[in-house]
């Protein structure tokens, strides 16, 4: 079976839903960190924490499953079509191992969470929004594997849809449960986690919904699903890595900023937070923009068009790289104004407007000669993991970020005094290595010899 034809319009038909799909989960955080804010500092603090902390519990089994948008776009390019509903129950699997071991951690939160330096007041809330939260694991796995399975079929737009109705539903919920509207019980933070959690199951069971009734242009298939041990196995040997990656780096970037960057002052660190923010504006259209470029990757890989796949990479690079440059121009050019858009007097960090665009300004202008470097990571990992180069890319980020970017953040700023610029500089050397590594794996060629969807035994 040939792989469609790809142009400029075929990528961004396929990434604009997947960027509103991405934005939509930011916006689940966002509202729950704004409609408790009238409740208190300790509220918020522990709202805005407790819910990077359960991303950082549910990124693994996350990335895991966003393998199934692999096995699915090489089948549909081989044209297997009759085969790839399997895949969205291993994917549903991996939800479903992961809601088992959320719940099986519970009894143990407390006492993680007495490991961290915060005062008892945040701690008792963020326990108390965790211990809800996690009762989502698996609608939030779950969603991520079902929107990629279908992401994989050409159809980005069912996992924006799941995304539209989360967020609305969580916006309502939020609105009832936090204060007691409408004759709701007014729950405070346990309003805002309950909320969070019913929407995430309430775009879970959509998704669910239209693929048992095969909404969404999925293809019919002869006869009853055959499921197969060895499949399963597959998907995890795939998944895992590209799971432990995102993990990983996740936890290298929560280590420099509490670290490194919080040495340098509370200043420093609200100007760095805020640049964060900022060139997440810049990633979020990326990553979409990398992840449809990848699915057309996957379909001309499955369909023995190998030779396609560098056409593809180039026009989604193009485009990944013309938007991050054009943002990183901007960012040159006025980077005070930039800055200035999110600088307020805060009197009780004692950060004032003035100094956090004085200290931020800079550091943002530094920012944009990461740009392309972000971009060619994003192109070509991403192209690589609709490969299946999942292990080495684990491999090539461990050893990036864990020996070198974090140790020779940590020795800039504990040993050598570097200041804001230098850590700036420590950033991106490091996505500049990324991007290097990346483009060197992807010229290797080595991803060519990766059998992914390999016919295996049945398993009922």
């Amino acid at each position: 079976m040939s792989a469609p034809a790809v142009n400029l319009r075929t990528l961004l038909a396929l990434a604009w839903p997947v960027v509103i799909a991405r934005a939509t989960q930011s916006v689940v955080g966002l509202s729950d960190a704004l409609m408790v804010a009238p409740l208190g500092e300790d509220a918020l603090a522990a709202t805005t924490t407790a819910a990077i902390n359960t991303l950082g519990a549910v990124i693994l089994p996350m990335g895991t499953a966003f393998i199934v948008q692999s096995f699915v776009a090489q089948l549909v390019g081989k044209g297997r079509t009759g085969e790839i509903r399997a895949y969205a129950w291993y994917g549903l699997a991996i939800a479903l191992g992961a809601q088992l071991v959320a719940l099986a951690g519970l009894p143990l939160l407390g006492p993680i969470l007495g490991l961290f330096d915060h005062e008892p007041a945040v701690v008792a809330l963020m326990h108390d929004y965790m211990i809800i939260r996690l009762t989502a694991v698996g609608a939030m796995v779950g969603m991520e594997a079902l929107g990629n399975w279908y992401g994989g079929l050409g159809n980005t737009q069912m996992q924006m849809r799941a995304g539209f109705l989360t967020m609305f539903t969580n916006i309502g919920g939020n609105w009832l449960l936090i204060e007691g509207n409408l004759g709701a019980p007014a729950m405070g933070v346990e309003g805002a986690a309950l909320a969070s959690s019913i929407a995430s199951w309430i775009g879970f069971g959509y998704l669910f919904l239209a693929f048992r009734r095969r909404w969404g242009g999925v293809p019919p298939s002869d006869g009853p699903t055959r499921l197969a041990w060895r499949e399963l196995v597959r998907v995890l040997r795939f998944g895992l890595p590209n799971g432990c990656n995102w993990f990983m780096e996740f936890g290298a970037f929560a280590l420099f900023i509490n670290v490194a960057v919080a040495d340098l002052g509370k200043t420093t660190l609200a100007a760095f937070n805020v640049i964060i923010q900022v060139n997440g504006v810049a990633f979020m259209p990326a990553f979409g923009v990398a992840t449809a470029g990848a699915i057309l990757a996957g379909q001309s890989i499955g369909a023995g068009e190998h030779g396609r796949v560098w056409p593809i990479v180039r026009l989604t690079l193009m485009v990944t790289a013309g938007w991050m440059a054009a943002l990183g121009l901007l960012y040159t050019i006025i980077p005070s104004q930039v800055m200035g858009l999110f600088a307020q007097d805060d009197p009780e960090t004692g950060v004032s407007a003035a100094a956090l665009v004085a200290v931020g300004a800079p550091m943002l202008a530094l920012s944009a000669a990461w740009q392309l470097f972000d971009a060619a990571a994003l192109t070509f990992a991403e192209t690589l993991r609709a490969a299946g180069d999942t292990t080495w890319c684990l491999l090539a980020r461990l050893a990036l970020a864990w020996l070198g970017f974090v140790p020779v953040s940590l020795l800039v700023v504990f040993e050598l005094d570097g200041g804001s610029m230098a850590i700036m500089a420590c950033l991106i050397g490091y996505l500049a290595a990324l991007a290097v590594t990346m483009v060197w794996r992807f010229r290797s060629g080595a991803w060519r010899r990766i059998e992914l969807t390999e016919r295996e035994p049945e398993l009922v």
